[in-house]
């Protein structure tokens, strides 16, 4: 048990819910609009970044996508959708620190 009477680590750190996932293992196939409907069925979308962009005249072998949810709740159901095939890939869905 840790300190907050809790199971888990203690880290030594403050652990702070995150809006914001990071969509790793894209085909280089998939546009922003592609995963903005994806995910919006997970919860409403306050921003989405996709790297490389839409636009890159650059062909690149994978892509990575940044979700932010207006509520931090939707980033624990976005991450049931990792190992969930699209296009060509199993996407890989991970919480990520809300810097920019």
């Amino acid at each position: 048990m840790n300190p907050g009477g809790g199971f888990g680590l203690a880290l030594g750190f403050g652990l702070t819910p995150t809006a914001v996932i990071q969509v790793t293992n894209l085909s280089s196939a998939v546009t922003s609009e592609q995963m903005r409907t994806l995910f919006s069925f997970v919860g409403e979308i306050e921003e989405l970044r996709l790297y490389p962009p839409d636009n890159t005249p650059l062909a690149f072998s994978s892509k990575v996508c940044y979700v932010k949810f207006r509520d931090p709740s939707s980033v624990g159901v976005a991450q049931h959708l990792t190992n969930t095939v699209f296009i060509d890939r199993a996407l890989i869905v991970v919480p990520c620190a809300e810097d920019d």
